[in-house]
């Protein structure tokens, strides 16, 4: 008998990385389970007939398709029936959209089995292995989440194979009615066809036999075989939102609704010392004042708070403004950004580092050469989407209603449940378009407050809202992070060793505690995605991360690790190129031999930017995140002291571009967003406090200040990528 074998550090997973906690490798020779088939009922019309979990046909020879990922702007409402439809063969216009009932059927693969610490370019048993178990204990959590730019790369074969399914499953009924072989029968826009008898049925009129048959096995379509698939089709949702029609979570109406309004704990960790309600009981309209702080559990911008309920918003808001509240500041009272850098700085002065990736001896190599070191900083972000945080919740007769903007519909179920002592099967989830998410629906504060507030309403519908003030100064935040980078050049400005240590919090703990009450620690990859797993070619490296505790809240933030460590990289490779005397795109085509992909986004981005007008520069950069690369190039001026960005030139290779119109918008999104961050983004602490409040002193780009954005998609027939 073989004794055990001794597995190496690198070959360990890192216990933390991902919300599930440890992986341990080599767990479960069989495959995850199955995604095709739900247990609960799909939410469609009682003529429609299931086929799977997926998708239903009505005898109108309407269908219905499921889409369990969250409409915030970036357009699954589109593309995820794009995958189906193309299997099945039906029109996109014919297709109707239902939300996913709470099923693990519907959880999110994806966003954590590549939350796992690999490098882009390993390969191998152990990636994929790891990689697989991870896979296994997400469909086991059944967490489903929007996030992590994963909905099209999680779903791209699950769709496509109940789509695939349900048409083999058309084509048995038609085939056994026809008394044809399955081969003969056709399948076209809703339709089967067999065309040498000129004999016809569509889906509406076979789907009840369908459901009853063994499918016959239709192959996924190949590339060259799409029709709908690539095509740049216009977004299901433009009409609704722009003719006012559109349903978010502040839009929710149920019948009976009142208001509430908050008052939270101004400093960071602060706690109630006293209320009067007295103060307010009398005011226009109001119903009741409801100390919420027992619902919160770990480290949450929503911090001890109170709520106002009335007949209306503004009644209830005025009553907030109004109560008289006494506050305790709480452990952190002389909290500052100063000091909050001062511990990210003695950190890395004397911190435990832990070691992300290491290539070569960068100790041993480039004595006598040129060393240059640089260190950067990014601050506190917060999110500033355009719907402010809310949740509209009804507590009656052992039930649970919920009116939500979510990313995380399975995390709403579980707090509410929670909170409100019910079993989740007792929550009923009502979701609604995201007017912004960016990572901050994710979290589940608004619905444990939501949910300890109706408790006490006597079974009335509340709609929670909070207000600009509230949603800036409570957030939680992306966290601020401090890089030293130290690099080696030979006499021909060849870059031989390139070393980063970064410090910051660990957002990914607080997440853990704060939504899914499991316990974590350990490595966080979040902290140092982008800069551990860069793509160039440099023969000596070594990435490392000390994370901080900290008391600030911290949550996701669009891109998460990537935000600062894609801006931190990417200034050092110009320092690099600075100190060299060379061209900086020259200089980062020379470390991309072995990465045709990225060199030929890189060299799309230069070649349409061309030569900048007089009185403006180009500045450039080359990252890849979440599976797809992306090359800018940035045409600036600088008036008077104001940093003026003009155009923009993005390339991408994505991977295969399921609706090119949805890539080119998120990537003008992201210009924006990131320019927002850039040059205005900053959240700042005081004696325990935020310091911003508002667009006035936390401001989003302008639409006089945004650049004309121009979008270069690299063809690929790759999968698609995030």
């Amino acid at each position: 008998m073989l004794g055990p074998k001794k597995i190496s550090r690198r070959r360990f997973l890192l216990a933390g990385a991902g919300a599930a906690g440890a992986l341990l490798v080599g767990w479960g020779v069989a495959p995850p389970r199955q995604r095709l088939k739900a247990q609960a009922a799909l939410p469609v019309a009682r003529d429609a007939v299931a086929l799977n979990g997926w998708v239903a046909i009505a005898p109108d020879n309407s269908v219905s398709i499921v889409v369990p990922r969250a409409e915030m702007g970036q357009g699954v409402h589109t593309a995820l029936p794009m995958l189906l439809a193309e299997e099945l063969e039906v029109p996109l216009a014919a297709v109707k959209i239902v939300a996913a009932p709470q099923d693990k059927i519907y959880a999110n693969l994806a966003v954590m089995r590549e939350n796992l610490p690999f490098h882009p370019d390993d390969a191998g048993y152990t990636k994929a292995a790891a990689q697989w178990g991870l896979a296994k204990v997400a469909r086991e959590l059944g967490i489903n989440l929007t996030g992590g730019s994963s909905s099209i790369k999680d779903l791209w074969l699950p769709m496509r194979e109940a789509g695939s399914t349900a048409r083999g499953l058309l084509i048995a009924a038609a085939s056994r009615a026809w008394k044809v072989a399955p081969e003969q029968v056709r399948s076209a826009d809703g339709w089967l066809y067999h065309d040498s008898s000129g004999r016809k049925a569509s889906y509406g009129s076979l789907a009840a036999a369908a459901a009853q048959e063994t499918p016959y096995q239709v192959p996924l379509k190949e590339p060259h075989a799409f029709r709908l698939i690539g095509r740049a089709e216009p977004r299901r949702d433009a009409r609704i939102k722009s003719d006012g029609t559109a349903r978010f979570g502040i839009d929710a109406r149920p019948e009976g609704m009142v208001y509430a309004a908050l008052r939270m704990a101004p400093t960071i960790g602060g706690t109630i010392a006293g209320i009067n309600p007295a103060s307010v009981l009398a005011m226009p309209g109001v119903l009741s004042v409801i100390d919420f702080t027992g619902a919160l559990r770990g480290q949450t911008g929503a911090q001890a708070g109170v709520a106002v309920v009335a007949r209306t918003f503004w009644q209830a808001s005025q009553a907030a403004a109004a109560l008289a509240v006494r506050w305790e500041a709480g452990p952190h009272a002389t909290l500052s950004t100063q000091a909050l850098f001062a511990s990210l700085e003695a950190a890395l002065d004397g911190g435990d580092e832990h070691v992300y990736h290491s290539r070569g001896d960068v100790d041993g190599v480039g004595t006598g050469a040129r060393v240059i070191r640089a260190e950067y900083r990014a601050p506190l972000l917060a999110h500033a989407a355009m719907e402010p945080v809310n949740c509209t919740a009804q507590v009656s007769g052992g039930k649970v209603r919920l009116w939500l903007s979510t990313q995380a519909p399975s995390i709403a179920v579980a707090i509410a449940a929670q909170v409100a002592d019910v079993d989740p099967a007792d929550v009923e989830l009502h979701e609604h378009l995201l007017g912004g998410g960016f990572g901050r629906r994710l979290e589940g504060d608004m619905v444990a407050q939501a949910v300890a507030i109706a408790r006490e309403c006597q079974g009335r519908p509340v709609q929670m809202i909070w207000s600009r003030e509230d949603d800036v100064i409570h957030d939680v935040y992306r966290p601020a992070a401090l890089a030293r980078f130290q690099a080696t050049l030979d006499a021909a400005g060849t870059i031989l060793t390139w070393q980063c240590r970064a410090a910051s919090g660990a957002l990914g703990h607080q997440f853990a505690r704060r939504n899914l009450g499991l316990p974590a620690g350990g490595p966080d990859r979040s902290t140092v995605e982008g800069a551990y797993d860069m793509q160039y070619e440099i023969p000596h490296q070594r990435i490392a991360h000390v994370a901080v505790d900290t008391p600030v809240p911290l949550g996701n933030w669009r891109s998460v690790g990537h935000s600062q460590n894609a801006f931190f990289k990417e200034s050092f490779i110009d320092e690099m190129a600075h100190a060299a005397g060379k061209d900086p795109v020259a200089l980062r085509r020379a470390m991309l031999l072995e990465h045709p992909r990225d060199l030929a986004v890189l060299d799309a981005a230069v070649k349409r930017a061309g030569t900048p007008p007089p009185g403006r520069a180009h500045g450039v950069a080359l990252h890849q995140s979440f599976g797809s690369v992306v090359a800018q190039v940035a045409e600036v001026s600088v008036e008077g002291k104001e940093i003026r960005v003009h155009r923009v030139v993005c390339a991408i290779d994505c991977g295969l571009a399921v609706n090119p119109n949805l890539v080119a918008q998120q990537m003008e999104s992201s210009v924006v967003f990131g320019l927002s961050a850039a040059l205005g983004g900053e959240i700042t602490i005081k004696d325990g406090k935020v310091e911003q409040s508002n667009f006035g002193d936390y401001p989003v780009l302008r639409m006089q200040q945004a650049p004309i954005v121009e979008t270069i998609i690299n063809l690929s027939t790759e999968p698609p990528e995030g």
